[in-house]
């Protein structure tokens, strides 16, 4: 390569500053290709393994429970999951796709629509019996539990309901989904939830839906991969699944 990797010592090989900067832009390489070569050692062609990101939320709530059909129907294949806030970067990350929350509009990659995120407000019984069955002007602030990844989702809400003079960005904030679900169980206050992150909940009375209404987010789940990945078996046919559990929802 014209240029020194390591450096030789009494009892080991130590890298260069230019061997450690070449070792950081390889080893995702390196990694993929060794996953490549188990896989195809180990199953002799007739499956493989795929490493898919998934946002915490969807992941724990929508996917997870979904993925029992999934391994009946293709156990060849091991699906591998890793969790995380925000858009994966391929060039560092060792995943082959990612189930994130987005536009769809990631550039130079993969992007297959999934499922919306539909959200309808949600609150404990205690709290609804402490301050009224309705989400309007007169619910203080301070009750509107807010999502990071969804700043204005309530005067999204407020406008799609016609509630005027409503405050939309007050109140506590937190970082995932799970969390603002989490907040609501506990009385903390009014959280915008898909219904199949509160349904279980309803059921046991944990939580009540104050409003029969759904607002459809802007954005919503997508499938994002790299083009190296759309050629994997394991993901086209993960793929084909996945897109095929949005019909069924």
């Amino acid at each position: 390569m014209g240029v020194p990797l390591f450096v030789g010592r009494r009892d080991a090989m130590a890298l260069t500053d230019a061997g450690r900067e070449y070792l950081a832009e390889i080893a995702p390489l390196l990694q993929r290709l060794e996953r490549a070569t188990v896989n195809v050692m180990a199953l002799k062609g007739r499956g493989g393994s795929l490493s898919l990101s998934v946002g915490s939320s969807v992941g724990n709530y929508w996917l997870i429970p979904r993925l029992p059909e999934f391994t009946r129907e293709h156990g060849e294949i091991t699906l591998n999951l890793r969790t995380r806030v925000g858009a994966v970067d391929f060039g560092a990350a060792t995943v082959d796709a990612s189930l994130e929350f987005g536009d769809g509009q990631r550039q130079g990659l993969h992007n297959d629509f999934v499922v919306p995120l539909q959200l309808s407000p949600y609150a404990a019984p205690s709290w609804i019996a402490m301050h009224g069955e309705r989400v309007d002007a007169r619910t203080p602030k301070s009750a509107l539990i807010q999502h990071l990844t969804l700043p204005e989702a309530w005067e999204g809400w407020f406008e799609r309901e016609g509630i005027a003079g409503a405050a939309g960005r007050d109140g506590p904030r937190y970082e995932v989904m799970s969390m603002a679900l989490n907040a609501a169980v506990a009385g903390m206050g009014v959280a915008l939830l898909p219904s199949y992150m509160a349904d279980d909940l309803v059921s046991a009375e944990k939580l009540e839906r104050m409003s029969d209404q759904i607002w459809c987010y802007p954005k919503g789940y997508y499938l994002v991969y790299p083009k190296v990945s759309a050629q994997m078996k394991s993901l086209q046919i993960f793929r084909q699944w996945l897109l095929g559990q949005h019909e069924k929802a």
